[in-house]
Parts: C-alpha cells; sequence; structure tokens
C-alpha cells in the first residue's frame, strides 16, 4: 500500500509538471499572476485527471522513460510517413480522376489496451489519405483515398506502436504472456 501511494504521488507530480511547461511554454507570460493561475489551472486538472495519462502505474520510471524513448522514434517515423502520404496525395490531387478510388477499409489489430488504439487511430488519420472513422473491438474501419492509401495499412504502424509499449504489465495482463 506504500508503494501504491508513493507511485500515485510521483505520476502526479509528473503530470503537474508537465502541464505546467505546457502552460507556461503557451502562455509566455512569467508573471506572478499568470503563474499563479497556471498553478492554481494545473492542480485542478491534475487532481481530476491524473489517471488517465498513466493508467498502468505498476511501471517503474526506467520503463516510463523507455517508452518515452521509443514513442520519440515513433513520432520522427509517423512525421516522416506523413511528409510521404503528402506527396502521393499532391499527385493524386493534381492527377487524373482514375487515381481516386474512395473505400472502406477494415483493419484488425493486434493491439491491446485503448490507449494503444487510440494512438494508432490518430496516427492514422494524420496521414493524408486516410481517416479512422469507427472502432469496434479489435476491428478499425477506415476511408482511404486510393488503392495505394489502403495498401498503406500493412501493419507497420501496428507493430511500432506495440514495440513502444512491449514489456508493459497492461500488455501482460491483456495478453497472458510478454508482448
Amino acid at each position: 500500500m506504500e508503494k501504491e501511494t508513493t507511485n500515485l504521488t510521483l505520476y502526479r507530480a509528473i503530470v503537474f509538471g508537465l502541464l505546467m511547461v505546457i502552460w507556461v511554454i503557451f502562455s509566455g507570460l512569467l508573471d506572478g499572476f499568470h503563474l499563479t493561475l497556471g498553478v492554481i489551472s494545473c492542480g485542478l486538472v491534475t487532481w481530476m485527471s491524473s489517471d488517465l495519462l498513466f493508467d498502468d502505474r505498476e511501471i517503474g520510471v526506467r520503463d516510463r522513460l523507455r517508452q518515452a524513448a521509443r514513442i520519440s522514434v515513433y513520432l520522427f517515423w509517423l512525421l516522416w510517413q506523413i511528409v510521404l502520404a503528402n506527396l502521393h496525395l499532391l499527385k493524386v490531387a493534381f492527377g487524373s480522376a482514375d487515381l481516386r478510388q474512395p473505400q472502406i477499409v477494415r483493419y484488425k489489430t493486434e493491439l491491446k489496451t485503448d490507449f494503444e488504439k487510440f494512438l494508432l487511430a490518430n496516427s492514422i488519420t494524420l496521414t493524408p489519405g486516410t481517416v479512422t472513422i469507427k472502432i469496434l473491438g479489435d476491428t478499425f474501419y477506415i476511408h482511404a483515398i486510393n488503392d495505394f492509401a489502403a495498401k498503406g495499412l500493412d501493419g507497420e504502424m501496428d507493430r511500432r506502436i506495440g514495440h513502444i509499449f512491449e514489456g508493459s504489465k497492461s500488455n501482460v495482463d491483456a495478453a497472458g504472456s510478454e508482448a
């Protein structure tokens, strides 16, 4: 019970710190009045929602840092995929009408946690030419602008997101063995 309370306090402190950094960056105002408003706002948000950011509190700081490093690598890869998809979409927009074959694609994922599925759905939607329409369990329904965009749903994004969170307790519990 003592360790659980310590972990909860640590995670709330991390959430508060992250929110406060974002507050300072976005407000750009460092006077006492605005910093006090930031402390009050971030404190309230932390109190109400700190369990949303770090759902699995069994993971240690080292594993959390490993996840942060992996998600950073993933975000750079995703940014590159967005650039490539934009170039393809440019060809589609200025090309013949034959290049546009809008379709709904059903995609089954191996990801287990809601956060992993959330990350996948948003990554798909951020990639030009594809939009996640609906998620039912492990099945995603995705609008793709053409066959090329639909074939881009080859599981690579799914694997990369799974790699970010592999070895975490939530994946072990959900899958019955380590992912």
